[in-house]
């Protein structure tokens, strides 16, 4: 049989099918037809802001490093839309092969997926990074305003308590006059009062001369003119009281505890 040289003969020249293969998976077709336009991992994760690591994923199938079904499905339709070739036939192949590889239905929620997601919302360390400075310096405000308020308190009682002892050590002292031997006549009065307790005092003659004032909690023995002005801020205090080697009851002159009176012979 000849062949005529002039005849055409058909030459195979290999093509990249513009179909998925019955035992092809999704991510191998999609790896094919973008090596077969001499596309770059790069160029395409730049233009589909996908990360490499995820397209990388994508192209071996690898579904237990992708998040759930659902996200999987927008991935594989975005990249078959940007290499021009159809997306349904991708999604129909996964749906039958993903069950297979995870174990999950291709429609599963995302609260029952043990599949982690790729990556952190952005902010979300930095968001919390601020909540928990923002304690930490509320705590520490609260804690200086509770130590100032502290030693306010303790400043305030210092003084308070310094105030009390001075009034006490005032109070404490008592101004006895003593009567002048000179001028005291054999007529002179014996005033005796002893205290059970500390209280005020103020004891004056009739000559005007004041015998004792303060506070008192020792025995006080007087002389002086009667009749006596006496006055007692706690008569309770009072053991005992008597003129001229008298006893005397405060009884009868003592009022809301306390007693105010003129004492004669």
């Amino acid at each position: 049989m000849e062949v005529n040289p002039n005849s055409q003969q058909s030459t195979a020249t290999p093509t990249t099918p513009n179909t998925l293969g019955n035992v092809q998976r999704p991510g191998e077709y999609l790896r094919h037809i973008r090596l077969n336009q001499k596309r770059e991992l790069a160029e395409v994760s730049k233009e589909l802001s996908l990360p490499v690591k995820t397209l990388e994923a994508l192209e071996k199938d690898d579904y237990k490093s992708l998040p759930e079904a659902t996200f999987i499905k927008g991935y594989y339709r975005t990249y078959a839309k940007f290499l021009g070739v159809d997306a349904s036939t991708i999604i129909q192949r996964f749906d039958e092969i993903y069950a297979n590889d995870t174990g999950l239905l291709p429609n599963h929620a995302l609260k029952d997926s043990p599949i982690k997601i790729m990556g952190k919302l952005p902010g979300s360390n930095s968001d919390r990074n601020r909540k928990w400075l923002k304690r930490s310096i509320y705590g520490v405000l609260a804690i200086i305003v509770l130590a100032l308020v502290v030693m306010g308190i303790q400043k305030w009682s210092a003084k308070r308590h310094q105030a009390q002892s001075v009034a006490q050590q005032s109070q404490s002292s008592v101004d006895v006059v003593p009567v002048d031997q000179n001028s005291s006549t054999a007529s002179g009065d014996q005033l005796v009062i002893k205290f059970a307790r500390p209280t005020s005092v103020n004891i004056v003659d009739s000559s005007g001369k004041v015998l004792a004032t303060g506070r008192q909690s020792d025995s006080l023995d007087l002389k002086g003119v009667s009749p006596f002005q006496i006055r007692l801020d706690d008569a309770k205090a009072v053991a005992s009281l008597s003129l001229n080697n008298e006893v005397i009851s405060l009884s009868p002159y003592t009022v809301n505890g306390k007693a105010d009176f003129r004492l004669s012979r």
